[in-house]
């Protein structure tokens, strides 16, 4: 199976593992709808692929990602702009039944600062390893929103709900040792050792048994499944409301006014 028609991400087989890079180093990293979409599609057809057992998600350059790209808009085919963000919160929700989907077992590379929906990926991941440069930062009540990418039930259940909180409601950043500490990640590496380290133990896994593999992973999730699927909903249809609120559209006007003065 061949992974083609990808735009804002490098999809590519390596045996047994399918890696996925955020490929837009210019902003960071940051993910538009195009890239939402084309997540939300590769994890579906990786089911599909027998050849794979291992996805493997990171960033190219310095960043895993800056989170959701707020330079996007709509285009004049979308003049109508809560139309437009009724598309966007669909398309996002999808992505992120993408993550809930996926039967392969997801490893989220950290290779850098990981915003927004980069630190909800870790929590939707079956397994996380960060590099030393890494953090994690969720600023949605900042920006008027709302907890996104089942972060409202995944980060209270890795991290406890004290240290949820202070990330998800009052925005503080999450290092890379308190990421190991909290279980949000299981390892921190250097960067030095991703090729004599990191690959060789992934690529080792990538040979374990496909079936065993597969359903060790539904059996590990059946108790959370249906929980993580509910917040995914109750996130989206709040978020909606968000996009229509004073505090989300003073966020753009301050983000739009700070960008026009750099």
């Amino acid at each position: 199976m061949s992974y083609s028609g990808y735009q804002e991400l490098l999809v590519k087989k390596q045996e047994k593992i399918l890696l996925i890079q955020f490929n837009n180093p210019k902003k960071k990293n940051a993910l538009n709808r195009i890239a939402y979409a084309e997540l939300g599609r590769v994890l579906g057809e990786v089911n599909e692929d027998e050849d794979i057992t291992i996805v493997v998600i990171t960033g190219t350059g310095d960043y895993f990602t800056a989170g959701n790209d707020l330079s996007q808009g709509s285009t004049d085919a979308e003049n109508d702009m809560m139309a437009y963000l009724k598309k966007s919160n669909d398309t996002f929700r999808d992505m992120v039944l993408g993550f809930i989907n996926c039967q392969k077992l997801i490893v989220s590379l950290v290779n850098g600062p990981a915003i927004g929906i980069g630190a909800t990926i870790v929590g939707l991941s079956d397994l996380a390893w960060c590099s030393e440069q890494a953090y994690f930062l969720t600023p949605f009540t900042k920006l008027g929103l709302v907890p996104e990418g089942g972060s409202s039930y995944m980060l209270p259940l890795i991290l406890g709900r004290s240290k949820a909180t202070e990330m998800l409601l009052l925005n503080e950043k999450l290092s890379a040792t308190e990421a190991y500490n909290f279980n949000l990640v299981s390892r921190i590496f250097k960067t030095d050792e991703l090729k004599s380290v990191i690959w060789p133990k992934l690529e080792e896994y990538s040979r374990f048994p496909p079936n065993s593999m597969r359903e060790g992973k539904r059996l590990i999730r059946e108790n959370f499944l249906a929980n993580l699927l509910q917040a995914n909903d109750a996130e989206c249809k709040q978020l909606l409301k968000c996009f229509q609120g004073d505090e989300f559209v003073q966020a753009i006007i301050n983000f739009a006014t700070r960008k026009s003065k750099l």
